[in-house]
């Protein structure tokens, strides 16, 4: 260790491997990389509906197949493909359940 002696006082000079080696300003670079890679991550777990911030299923109650079928012969009757005579026909058999 070096020792200097300034005015009355002995000053300890610093040691060769202190403050003063020119790498320093790498290790707050590094611990900002090292957040901004965790921020990253979170926000595309977020994004990916993985973790703790999972949105919850919605659960749609499942329709029978009578309401099924008569959805679908709505929306062809609404498309034009049944007519008026046959889309009746067809639903008074559904309602009836004799298939």
């Amino acid at each position: 260790m070096n020792v200097l002696a300034v005015g009355h006082e002995v000053v300890a000079a610093a040691p060769p491997w202190g403050w003063h080696v020119p790498w320093w300003p790498v290790f707050p670079v590094f611990w900002v990389l090292v957040w901004a890679g965790v921020a990253t991550l979170v926000v595309r777990a977020r994004r990916r509906g993985l973790g703790p911030w999972r949105r919850p299923e919605v659960q749609t109650p499942q329709e029978g197949t009578t309401a099924a079928a008569e959805r679908i012969l709505a929306e062809r009757y609404a498309r034009g493909e049944l007519g008026a005579e046959e889309y009746f026909e067809r639903m008074s058999v559904l309602r009836s359940g004799a298939l």
